[in-house]
């Protein structure tokens, strides 16, 4: 049986589209054929769980009873990867608990895969929550992510700064999620349904829909850009799946 995978994706600031994220990746395990269940830490209300009822449960992050619901079944046989939302501003916390459970002693030895998606913002801070985070990446793959789904404007840090914060986790990676047509993203979110399925044309429950063909096309052709990106950093080869046809129309 292949070793369990969690992704954690968050921020310690709020607003910077950590969902939307959670929502792509789980589009693409979905289009990728990878057993996925998620959960969304938004407790008692999750946004993620109103586009992806079916695989997500609300959990509170910071209750050992929640806890044990997400890391004592990650051994179960599927699905084999676990995505977690982090509610905004508990990405440092979350990473010491996990910490003081010693799931990140269980992924530095490979008994785990590990993965954060950590989700900038545009200024000085998040460059700071990058420095609260190295000291937990030891055996996770890490990802700095740079969301402009929000219209959001990065502005060009001083390289020597820049270079300062990133070069301080080995390995870390950088991703860009490219910005979304403000009328098809405020579509999709109407709808309430997976990115995947607004592009097929369908409702939450697979029934026909009548999904505007302009935005249909403006979200395919920008969940084909997010992607590209995860295929750039093999990301079901980390997660330990074998790659099979993609199915883009879920």
């Amino acid at each position: 049986m292949a070793k369990p995978a969690v992704v954690v994706v968050g921020a310690d600031k709020g607003g910077v589209g950590k969902t939307t994220v959670s929502r792509t990746l789980l589009d693409y395990f979905s289009a990728n054929n990878v057993p996925t269940r998620a959960f969304d830490t938004e407790s008692p209300r999750g946004t993620l769980k109103r586009f992806h009822p079916d695989i997500t449960e609300i959990v509170d992050m910071t209750t050992t009873s929640d806890q044990m619901k997400i890391f004592d079944t990650l051994n179960a046989t599927s699905p084999s990867v676990t995505v977690i939302d982090v509610r905004a501003g508990l990405l440092s916390p979350a990473l010491a608990s996990l910490r003081d459970i010693g799931f990140l002693d269980a992924a530095k030895a490979g008994q785990i895969t590990f993965a954060v998606f950590h989700i900038l913002g545009p200024s000085i801070a998040s460059l700071d929550e990058i420095a609260e985070t190295a000291g937990f990446m030891t055996g996770a793959k890490y990802f700095l992510v740079k969301n402009f789904i929000n219209d959001t404007q990065f502005f060009q840090w001083d390289q020597a700064t820049y270079n300062s914060y990133f070069h301080r986790i080995k390995d870390a990676t950088e991703l860009t999620i490219p910005k979304l047509n403000e009328m098809a993203y405020e579509q999709v979110e109407v709808s309430s349904v997976p990115f995947l399925k607004f592009v097929a044309n369908k409702g939450i429950n697979d029934d026909a829909a009548n999904y505007s063909f302009v935005l249909r096309g403006y979200v395919r052709h920008w969940l084909a850009n997010v992607w590209s990106e995860f295929d750039r950093i093999r990301l079901t080869d980390i997660v330990g799946s074998k790659p099979t046809a993609r199915n883009s129309e879920k």
